[in-house]
């Protein structure tokens, strides 16, 4: 039963993680010319591809994590795109305007957590033989 729990709760956590990046995905197919003028303000090349690669990839690695399906892979391309979502579009230390500053720190620090998070749960479904309520296991082996 303790077992059976403790898969319960990792599920949830793997779904409250998953959200953000899926409603991050339908959010760059729903609203691309948007983001893909904000990409390109930011200085992103190709930003209309640009917008449509990171969408799809934030929706690939968040139903990896969701669904189970090499959810350690998932984790690590998340983890990889938001480093490089955090350096390329939240480049606080290009700023003069304090709030403008403040807001791209706080972006930038946050897809550096959210980075971390990603890293540990790749560490963590690598490392676990059975992971419980998943499709698959790990695709790598720690």
């Amino acid at each position: 039963m303790r077992e059976l729990d403790m898969d319960v709760v990792v599920l949830i956590g793997r779904v409250l993680f998953s959200v953000l990046f899926l409603s991050s995905a339908v959010g760059h197919f729903m609203q691309t010319e948007a983001m893909a003028g904000y990409s390109a303000s930011k200085g992103v090349p190709m930003a209309k591809l640009s917008v449509l690669g990171s969408g799809a990839l934030f929706g690939l690695g968040g139903l990896m994590v969701l669904l189970g399906v090499w959810a350690d892979l998932g984790s690590l391309l998340l983890a990889a795109l938001l480093v490089v979502t955090a350096v390329l579009m939240h480049q606080f230390w290009k700023e003069t305007d304090p709030q403008v500053k403040q807001g791209e720190m706080i972006n930038f620090n946050k897809n550096l957590a959210l980075a971390g998070a990603a890293l540990m749960l790749f560490a963590f479904f690598a490392h676990v033989d059975d992971l419980g309520l998943t499709i698959t296991g790990p695709l790598f082996d720690l």
